[in-house]
């Protein structure tokens, strides 16, 4: 069996900025997934990032390969503020990254892992069987789609997560509801009505929020006093979270789990705005009281909060329902594993070097965000996270490599997206 300092799990904008870290440093590591798997799979073709460009790279050690250095390189548009970032380009860039930064990769998923006295045994799908003294989980959302309990039984070829589909086009000529008030739903939304298909949302809130666009691309530095634009987003609320995260971790409990649902809650942004008024049927401020599959069609009963009733009749549902970060879901972890990790809200409970209550087990990504707030839930969040973790990991397998080499053996040491398994 092969044996390597650290393992990671998935291939995102997380598990390839932290290899290209880790190699820098020259860590053993060897990583795993589908590079960009969760970017080129599971959203929908057509759709533009809620990030702003400065805000929408993946990270090397120099942070010289930008997607701004690369839209440079490939004549492609760029702004730093206003200018939407295509999916298509954001994913290009990515594989772009892995190719120059983690050449490394290995484009396999991972089956089972497993702690040993060691570290962990990690099962890949083509049978090989890899040794790690630490593992990295940089797995990504789709593990963590969220279907309410109510719909979970519908045949998917009538009801399915948004996550489930890539293609727009797929629906052309069918008629769709979409259930969600967020970014998720209301990006569909556009792209569905411009695929062809007759549209209908349908939303919890009274009514949907869309994020304002920029007010100024350049804004002066009375303006950024006033409200300073961040990777997540403006204001000091927003700056205090991309810039203290350690800080974030710090504060109670019950704090920071309210603080990772409220802040920076579900809103489409300003772009898709103009393309769903007048185009797409918004229903706000309703809810599904019954929905059931008949003759062919999906039949959504609806109620608002004065009680009345209003009934459609559909080709397909599709439940932009979201993601909630479930340790349960986790189905490749040994049950042993899932025993020992402790978790509040089935989110790991982590060190301020992302380890878990596991030994050289860390989680980075959105299973980090209860620890180190809403910037984990982003992208830009890599940054901290690529940094901060492999300078743990490198001095951590320093000090073990010694310890190994002077006749010690080696034994747990505390410290602190993607698709890469199944």
């Amino acid at each position: 069996m092969k044996t390597c300092d650290v393992a990671i799990v998935g291939a995102g904008p997380y598990g390839l900025s932290i290899a290209a870290h880790l190699k820098a440093r020259n860590v053993d590591f060897r990583i795993f997934g589908n590079p960009m798997h969760t970017w080129l799979q599971h959203m929908p073709k057509g759709m533009r990032l809620k990030s702003e460009g400065f805000a929408s790279s993946l990270y090397d050690p120099d942070s010289t390969f930008t997607l701004e250095a690369y839209c440079k390189e490939k004549g492609l548009p760029y702004s730093h503020l206003g200018r939407p970032v295509p999916l298509s380009v954001f994913a290009a860039y990515g594989l772009e990254f892995q190719r120059l930064f983690v050449p490394n990769l290995e484009n396999k998923l991972v089956e089972s892992l497993k702690q040993t006295a060691e570290g962990f045994e990690i099962r890949l799908e083509d049978g090989e069987t890899v040794a790690a003294r630490k593992v990295v989980m940089a797995v990504g959302l789709t593990h963590y789609t969220y279907v309410p309990s109510e719909f979970a039984s519908l045949p998917q070829q009538f009801v399915s997560h948004s996550s489930q589909h890539s293609d727009p086009a797929e629906f052309k000529g069918r008629e769709v509801v979409v259930l969600g008030a967020g970014a998720s739903a209301l990006d569909w939304a556009a792209l569905l009505h411009q695929a062809g298909a007759k549209v209908h949302v349908v939303a919890r809130r009274a009514k949907i929020k869309f994020h304002d666009p920029p007010k100024d691309l350049e804004p002066s530095l009375l303006s950024r006093l006033r409200s300073p634009i961040t990777g997540i987003g403006p204001g000091w609320k927003l700056f205090w979270c991309t810039n203290a995260p350690l800080v974030f971790r710090k504060m109670p409990v019950n704090f920071r789990l309210e603080k990772v649902k409220t802040v920076l809650g579900p809103a489409p942004c300003w772009f898709t705005k103009q393309e769903i008024i007048g185009n797409v049927s918004l229903i706000e401020g309703s809810k599904v009281s019954r929905m059931e599959v008949q003759n062919g069609k999906v039949n959504v009963d609806l109620v608002d909060a004065s009680g009345a009733t209003k009934s459609l009749t559909a080709d397909h549902v599709l439940l932009a329902t979201g993601y909630k970060v479930n340790m349960q879901r986790l189905r490749f972890l040994d049950s042993q594993l899932g025993q020992k990790l402790k978790t509040v809200e089935n989110t790991p409970v982590l060190s301020s070097n992302f380890e878990s209550s596991i030994p050289g087990m860390y989680f980075v990504g959105a299973s980090a965000a209860n620890t180190f707030g809403p910037l984990l839930r982003f992208a830009f969040g890599a940054g901290f996270a690529s940094r901060r973790l492999s300078r743990h990991l490198a001095s951590v397998v320093a000090r073990k490599s010694v310890a190994r080499q002077s006749g010690a053996g080696y034994a747990g040491v505390r410290g602190g997206e993607e698709a890469g398994v199944r």
